[in-house]
């Protein structure tokens, strides 16, 4: 038995060096859901970007499985709660889509608070949130919260002036958007930006707003000819978004792939959220232009005439916020705050 021993001994230590894995650091799989197809430019110039340097930072051991277009099942208003329970690792989604949830990141949804261009909205909405909102979202962990550019609004008749928008059927994607709407004249309707393709056809809807950036994922330039540009900071509308993580799965991962998925949060992650807008946004513009359709421009005296239309709604905002015993005047001085410090020399 003696001589045996060092055998004995070699025996146990070889599986430890043998077993799959075992000289190998933990590897994770995430899996990633959001709305947009997968040709649209968020899913393009975003996600994906964010995807790769993950994965690449991670030296591999951080794999994620992107599924757009609601490919692991539900409905757009469904991702929160997917995130929430464990369905999805990580979404894409817009808080706007469960009305009232989380009443706080409305206040950058109102009319006229937020910047034209996304690059000043990603950096007010991010830096908001780390101070006034984390435990509206403390069911997940939130990768970055953002905002995107000025949107457009997109009809199948000219719209030039307030009174052209009477009766209109708009697609609105927040509630504020719509109460800014409907103070405006129009008929809003609230649905996901994947159901306006149908809503037009059919009739149900006369035109939607969204930003350019979207347009082409859902051919929206094919059935609507008229693109009406509220120019000027601050726009009309924006809506808001966030990446959020199931909280256990982001929890439960080793410290130094919790630090890469930290280091890929927040601002930076929020900064990296504007490409799309930005950047992508003006070539659809171009495109849509060469196609032939109308691209409207406000003018300063109309839109100055909307922004006093729509003011009451602010104004019910704080009211409603203040039901809920929240400072909704303080949340409104503070977001217009970080948009004109980030939109310092931002055009």
């Amino acid at each position: 038995m003696l001589q045996r021993r060092p055998l004995v001994a070699a025996a146990l230590a070889l599986p430890a060096l043998l077993r799959p894995g075992a000289a190998r650091a933990q590897e994770v799989t995430l899996r990633l859901h959001h709305f947009l197809p997968a040709v649209s430019n968020v899913h393009r110039f975003f996600i994906m970007p964010w995807v790769q340097k993950v994965q690449a930072e991670s030296g591999g051991r951080i794999r994620i499985q992107v599924f757009p277009a609601m490919q692991l099942g539900g409905a757009p208003p469904q991702l929160y709660d997917q995130a929430r329970d464990g369905v999805a690792d990580i979404v894409w989604t817009l808080p706007g889509n469960t009305p009232g949830r989380f009443p706080r990141i409305e206040v950058f949804e109102l009319p006229f608070v937020a910047h034209r261009r996304a690059a000043v909205n990603v950096q007010a909405v991010q830096a908001l949130y780390e101070r006034e909102m984390r435990q509206e979202f403390a069911e997940t962990q939130i990768i970055t919260a953002w905002g995107h550019d000025a949107g457009v609004i997109h009809t199948r008749r000219e719209v030039r002036r307030m009174e052209d928008l009477g009766g209109l059927k708009l697609r609105f994607p927040t509630r504020q958007t719509g109460e800014a709407l409907r103070a405006l004249g129009a008929a809003p309707v609230g649905m996901p930006v994947p159901q306006i393709p149908e809503a037009l056809s059919q009739g149900v809807i006369d035109g939607a707003v969204v930003p350019w950036e979207v347009v082409p994922s859902i051919r929206l330039h094919e059935m609507a000819k008229f693109h009406t540009e509220i120019t000027g900071s601050p726009t009309l509308y924006i809506a808001t978004f966030v990446l959020a993580m199931n909280k256990a799965k982001y929890e439960g991962l080793p410290a130094d792939l919790r630090a890469v998925i930290d280091a890929n949060s927040g601002m930076a992650a929020a900064r990296m959220a504007a490409r799309p807008w930005d950047e992508e946004g003006p070539k659809v513009e171009e495109m849509v232009r060469k196609r032939g359709n109308a691209i409207i421009e406000l003018s300063e005296e109309e839109r100055n005439r909307w922004q006093r239309q729509t003011a009451p709604v602010i104004d019910a905002w704080v009211a409603a916020m203040k039901e809920r015993n929240i400072d909704g005047g303080k949340l409104l001085e503070e977001a217009r705050a970080l948009v004109a410090q980030h939109g310092q020399g931002a055009g």
